[in-house]
């Protein structure tokens, strides 16, 4: 399992630079670079006239930044740095664990309730960090770059003076290649999840971080090329320092929602099954946690990154929960108007009117669906001769308002849930196809590191896969027993809100 990263209730996008500009920006390629030889040439800062060269050989994956995430002597250095930086004495340290690869373990008795790590402001890195190359910084405020793009040039910035700058030392420690979905070329992501929706977004988090380097270089790395040499300040790099951002920045709610990276305590791992994460603590004056449960020596303390779904914790952190250990695992369900249907431009308006779309994905958890699922369905079956209430079920489609219980249009009702049904068969489909087909895929047997890299994403891929299908199995199981029973005319007098939330519990 790649090492799990952590962020902690940040935003799913990255943040558009294009957003603050009335230009156009080009449209952006999700084409990824052929291997190619760089060499870093001199940065410049005017202000200490010194540069810093170094050499790099990169390709469509790799950076040489960071370090393998088995690196003991990283490990080591950085505790040591911290200590030295002023973090005060740890009841953790850094170690090889089975959950996540290295992690934060317990050296001492930690009781319930105990707040640890004490992660002093000072070895934040944040918006406001100071750069190393000050005028490079300077550019950067001028031109109002928004938090997440000006902390990713800011860790791109650092992380190429090597030893001259002060965060040498953290940088050196993070990992290299992260296998999040950031870094999955197209043609992984066509192949091993074809089936799953969380293809799509990681298609969309790709093209936002290419979109955003692409706003950067035209806008100001092109316009100063003396302090942001493409050499350097380049997609792959960008790739790279994103990928850290989406998996290891920390969202803090005691800072007014100020963002960070935090040294030391994006060295947890995520456990589904604790609800402790972390925040800054006003009277220790620290980011800090407060455990949940009790640890002895040896055992690894968890945090919890969130309620995300197995496919949420792939496309950021890139690992997936062993199945059934994730009680907010959800899958998302895509549902299409019919085209053929004859009301199809007055149910595709409705839904315009109100946010939606003719396509959309609806989440199908664990424990349920949403009534905004059943409200899409409703408009997906309505006849003509309803064209009067598509407005008022579209707005109960977009979660603006909700359909009355006493108007459940039970003369539909049937159709409705046959139209689920007959999305999550299709979905069942797709994932059974990829699972039987998924043990006789071609490896490339000249790169022995290349096989085990793709072996690695093809499993993470099949757990992924596995844990959805399971969820639409349910669902499935749900919508199957319901139809049978409204066609017995056992359950002919519970609507169709009732019913299901009935039924799934």
């Amino acid at each position: 399992m790649a090492e799990a990263a952590r962020v902690f209730h940040t935003t799913t996008f990255v943040p558009s630079f294009n957003s603050l500009h009335k230009t156009q920006k080009p449209k952006p390629s999700f084409v990824s670079r052929s291997t190619v030889r760089r060499k870093f040439q001199s940065l410049r800062c005017s202000s200490s006239l010194e540069s810093a060269t170094t050499a790099m050989t990169t390709n469509n994956q790799e950076v040489r930044w960071g370090c393998d995430i088995d690196s003991p002597e990283n490990a080591l250095a950085l505790q040591k740095w911290l200590s030295d930086c002023g973090l005060p004495p740890q009841k953790m340290g850094i170690e090889k664990v089975e959950v996540g690869e290295r992690g934060l373990v317990a050296l001492k008795n930690i009781r319930k309730g105990e707040k640890l790590l004490f992660v002093p402001p000072s070895l934040f890195i944040t918006a406001d960090s100071q750069w190393s190359c000050q005028e490079a910084g300077e550019i950067m405020k001028k031109y109002s770059v928004p938090d997440w793009p000006l902390i990713a040039t800011y860790l791109i910035s650092e992380a190429s003076l090597e030893k001259s700058s002060k965060w040498s030392n953290y940088i050196a420690a993070l990992p290299r290649q992260p296998y999040s979905l950031l870094y999955w070329t197209r043609a992984e992501l066509d192949r091993y999840l074809e089936a799953s929706q969380i293809r799509e977004r990681a298609i969309e988090r790709i093209n936002n971080v290419i979109g955003t380097y692409d706003d950067l270089r035209l806008r100001i790395f092109s316009k100063h090329p003396q302090l942001f040499p493409e050499e350097v300040f380049n997609i792959e790099s960008f790739k790279w320092s994103f990928g850290i951002l989406f998996s290891r920045l920390v969202r803090l709610p005691s800072m007014d929602g100020r963002v960070a990276l935090v040294p030391w305590a994006d060295m947890l791992n995520h456990s589904c099954e604790v609800e402790t994460f972390l925040d800054y603590d006003r009277s220790s004056q620290g980011v800090v946690f407060t455990t949940d449960r009790t640890y002895q020596p040896g055992e690894q303390v968890f945090i919890s990154y969130g309620k995300k779904s197995n496919g949420e914790l792939l496309l950021s952190y890139g690992f997936v929960p062993r199945e059934g250990t994730n009680p907010s695992d959800s899958v998302e369900l895509p549902f299409s108007l019919k085209k053929s249907d004859k009301c199809y431009k007055e149910k595709l308006e409705a839904l315009r009117k109100h946010g939606l779309s003719g396509s959309h994905c609806f989440p199908i958890r664990v424990t349920g669906w949403p009534q905004e699922l059943i409200a899409y369905a409703y408009l997906a079956v309505s006849p003509p001769s309803m064209i009067g209430q598509f407005e008022e079920i579209a707005a109960a489609a977009s979660n603006k308002t909700a359909m009355k219980k006493d108007k459940p249009y039970p003369e539909i009702e049937e159709q409705a849930l046959q139209f689920i049904l007959d999305s999550c068969e299709s979905s069942i489909s797709k994932y059974t196809k990829f699972l039987q087909a998924s043990g006789s895929m071609d490896l490339d047997v000249t790169s022995p590191k290349q096989i085990n890299r793709r072996l690695f994403l093809k499993q993470l891929a099949v757990d992924l896969c596995n844990s959805e299908r399971r969820i639409l199995y349910r669902a499935q199981a749900v919508l199957r027993r319901r139809l049978r029973d409204m066609r017995s005319g056992e359950l002919k007098a519970l609507n169709l809100f009732d019913g299901l939330r009935n039924l799934f519990k």
